[in-house]
């Protein structure tokens, strides 16, 4: 006892005070009463200038709502049962009390908070925090995760047990999305806010690049292969006279490609592949990597990989390699996947994201091929409106989605929807549907119902065929949210069930045969058109009208 007594003196003489949880999860709360952005990154900066390193280093990873840094590939490997148990062993509630209070919240974290103590009995600090999701990564089986829960939980407050199981489940929720953690960073150590995203790029790694801002070394962040860099995406527009008068004549289209967004990352003889959420999927592309080991310099390739044989294979087709642990030379051969490259971001030790796209693209060319496993993508450039159109018809030849029309002097910026690209497609068609069930959002949306899951009519019964939150106005989703909330039949976490009665026209790009809604069919990339007040549940559209519009696609696809 005494020689804790004096390492907690030395600390504090030394300006090394090892930050507690309780404060974490109390500017937490400060963060998530507020709607203001500005008010958010004012807490959050006050925060993080009174943590010493090593809390710096852990905190602002945990305000993304992640245990672990974007660059880290762990997983803690705890869900809602794991949680559950060790809750229950740490508090004594009953696993029937934890689950009505989840209900009762609708979230697990805001559930469990009411089963704990208001002050911690023994508030652990953030380093501390961190080293039990360290232990949790590195521990299998239920049982054992449950038993390291148990032991954090026992010194758990509410707010601080509140927070804590939000990170664990993804569902940290309170309006904080990575921009403002940056913004926050930046004015708390009076830095760049572009210094600061740069470090976050190049090291994949938040934490890091907050202690290089308080250092005042961020110049120090350097660009390396083998870890991911967020992807640059593309604003909708649906005019094409206005995709000219806004990018210039002489823009670059690209074909879109219906397939899984993907970075390869390559240089002697080491290739890694890794998706849009930043995960490395190289084994499960086995081809692909191959051929990517012959290219002739160390480079970073933006582009789609895509079912494709003499020609493009519908996104079902690629489907079937996503969580298959063993790539099967079977497997290999039915779904023969090509990555199309439209973008250089690292050539020969320099990153090129800050360089113009028509350099980029001049770079590109030399070092990929026009066929293989790694491929250049289809582009041509457009000067009039009907350019665009002609492209567009084009690439859905080609059977593709459509395209994105790019400013050929844009610069590449990760993880921005700028305007200097933008995408053109074309809905194949609309579905009425009634909505079965609704789900609170994210970020801005986080308080109101604003994910619908939707149905059509299959023999009398209604069966689920997708889900969207994109296409209707604010004040749409506010009403929405409460009608929902009075028509609501049952609850499960966040998610809503409510009574078939609000009917929405529901575009898609294409329709494909699914296991995973009753209905037998899924909607690939589904928005909502408007809310059909005019129509009830007795109107919307059948299983008839999908099967016509699936065989009508399929045919298409097989005489183009």
């Amino acid at each position: 006892m005494r020689r804790e007594f004096y390492w907690f003196c030395f600390r504090h003489a030394i300006g090394i005070v090892t930050r507690v949880l309780r404060e974490f999860a109390q500017t937490a709360a400060r963060i998530a009463s507020t709607t203001k952005k500005l008010e958010k990154e004012r807490y959050l900066g006050e925060y993080l200038r009174s943590l010493d390193d090593p809390s710096l280093e852990r905190a602002v990873v945990f305000f993304t709502g992640s245990p672990f840094p974007r660059k880290d590939e762990r997983v803690a490997g705890v869900g809602w049962a794991t949680i559950s148990d060790a809750v229950s062993e740490a508090t004594g509630a009953s696993h029937a009390d934890i689950a009505a209070a989840a209900r009762s919240h609708g979230d697990l974290g805001d559930g469990i908070a009411e089963l704990f103590p208001p002050s911690p009995p023994d508030d652990p600090s953030i380093v501390e925090l961190g080293e039990t999701f360290d232990a949790l990564a590195a521990t299998s089986g239920a049982k054992n995760k449950t038993a390291e829960l148990v032991k954090l939980y026992k010194r758990l407050g509410s707010d601080e047990a509140r927070f804590v199981s939000k990170i664990l489940l993804g569902e940290f929720r309170i309006g904080l999305q990575q921009g403002l953690v940056e913004s926050a960073i930046a004015k708390a150590f009076g830095r760049s806010l572009d210094a600061v995203r740069r470090a976050q790029m190049f090291t994949g790694d938040l934490g890091t690049a907050a202690m290089l801002a308080r250092a005042n070394a961020l110049d120090q962040a350097t660009m390396t292969l083998f870890h991911p860099i967020e992807f640059m995406l593309a604003q909708a527009e649906e005019n094409p006279e206005k995709i000219i008068e806004q990018l210039g004549s002489g823009a670059l289209a690209d074909d879109k490609y219906d397939g899984i967004r993907a970075q390869v990352h390559a240089e002697g003889g080491e290739v890694r592949i890794y998706s849009r959420t930043l995960d490395e999927v190289s084994a499960r592309f086995p081809e692909v990597a191959e051929a990517a080991r012959s290219l002739s310099a160390g480079v970073i390739l933006d582009g789609e990989l895509v079912a494709c044989r003499e020609r493009i294979l519908p996104f079902a087709v690629i489907q079937t390699r996503l969580g298959r642990r063993k790539i099967t030379e079977q497997l290999l051969a039915g779904t023969p996947v090509v990555f199309f490259a439209f973008d250089l971001l690292y050539f020969r030790g320099a990153p090129m994201f800050d360089k113009p796209l028509h350099e980029r693209l001049d770079a590109m060319r030399s070092v990929v091929p026009l066929e293989g496993a790694v491929r250049l993508g289809d582009q041509r450039t457009v000067v009039r409106g009907s350019d665009v159109d002609e492209a567009f018809d084009a690439a859905r030849e080609r059977a593709n989605e459509g395209l994105v029309v790019k400013d050929p002097d844009s610069l590449y910026m990760p993880g921005r929807r700028g305007k200097a690209w933008l995408k053109y497609k074309k809905a194949l068609a609309t579905l009425d549907c009634v909505v079965t069930a609704a789900e609170y959002g994210h970020g801005k949306r986080r308080n109101v119902l604003s994910d619908y899951t939707f149905a059509i009519r299959v023999d009398g019964e209604l069966m689920n065929i997708g889900k969207a939150y994109s296409g209707l106005t604010q004040i749409e989703i506010d009403q929405l949210t409460e009608h929902f909330k009075k028509t609501t039949i049952a609850r499960y976490g966040p998610v809503h069930v409510v009574e078939p009665a609000i009917v929405l026209e529901i575009a898609f790009d294409r329709i494909q045969e699914s296991t995973r809604h009753k209905s037998g069919y899924a909607l690939r990339f589904p928005r909502i058109v408007r809310i059909r007040d005019d129509k009830t549940v007795d109107q919307i559209s059948t299983i008839d009208e999908a099967r016509r519009i699936h065989e009508g696609q399929m045919a298409r696809e097989k005489g183009a």
